[in-house]
């Protein structure tokens, strides 16, 4: 079996991890239907490992065709510790509220619907993310808690994440995935980041996880 310390994860650990995304999203996304009303449609999650002072850049990568954005930041906390960024084109705030049926079109230009849109994200924010994370933990055996969402309106993508998210040096696990809403434009992607904190104790829980199947 391959090995590595506290600090690093091993392909074979990386491939596990993979494998438990992939049941935690599938799991997640029918969940989300009951609450939601609509179908929510999870990518195959991309696993990758890289030092937290790329972070930023690596995100930015992958939204740069966005225009502008809102963003849902999340903490969560446990032995599974880290952040999400739940991450939409501009707009799609206002496209969840009509999809919702939390607003009319005399708000469209009122401060009601800005508030609206605010919640709207925070709500989904917390359902997409708390399924997600939740199915992760629950799999591993562990329970996690949140930190209150915030929202972020930003006009220029290249400026949206801080490079102090950890320490620069450290390791980050980025879990990434692209979600869309069936029969509803609206898309963008989830990226659930744990940090170097974490990798001993997930180390073991995904050899853990692993043993049951063996």
């Amino acid at each position: 079996m391959e090995t590595a310390s506290n600090n690093q994860i091993t392909e074979e650990e990386k491939d596990i991890l993979q494998e438990v995304m992939n049941i935690s999203f599938g799991k997640a996304s029918a969940d989300l239907t009951d609450v939601i009303n609509a179908y929510v449609v999870l990518s195959v999650p991309d696993v990758t490992l890289l030092k937290a002072e790329k972070l930023p850049d690596y995100i930015r990568d992958d939204i740069k065709d966005y225009n502008s954005i809102s963003i849902i930041e999340q903490n969560f906390w446990g032995k599974f510790k880290g952040i999400c960024f739940l991450i939409f084109p501009s707009r799609s705030g206002r496209k969840l509220v009509a999809m919702l049926g939390e607003g009319d079109d005399s708000f469209e230009q009122s401060d009601t619907m800005a508030v609206l849109e605010k919640e709207t994200l925070i709500e989904v924010g917390n359902i997409l993310i708390g399924a997600c994370v939740g199915k992760v933990a629950e799999l591993l055996s562990e329970v996690v808690t949140y930190s209150p969402p915030r929202v972020i309106f930003e006009d220029s993508p290249k400026k949206n994440i801080s490079k102090d998210i950890f320490e620069p040096e450290s390791m980050a696990i980025i879990m990434k995935t692209i979600f869309s809403f069936e029969g509803q434009d609206i898309n963008g992607f989830l990226f659930l980041v744990t940090s170097q904190e974490s990798f001993g104790w997930l180390k073991v829980a995904l050899h853990r996880f692993m043993e049951r199947y063996e």
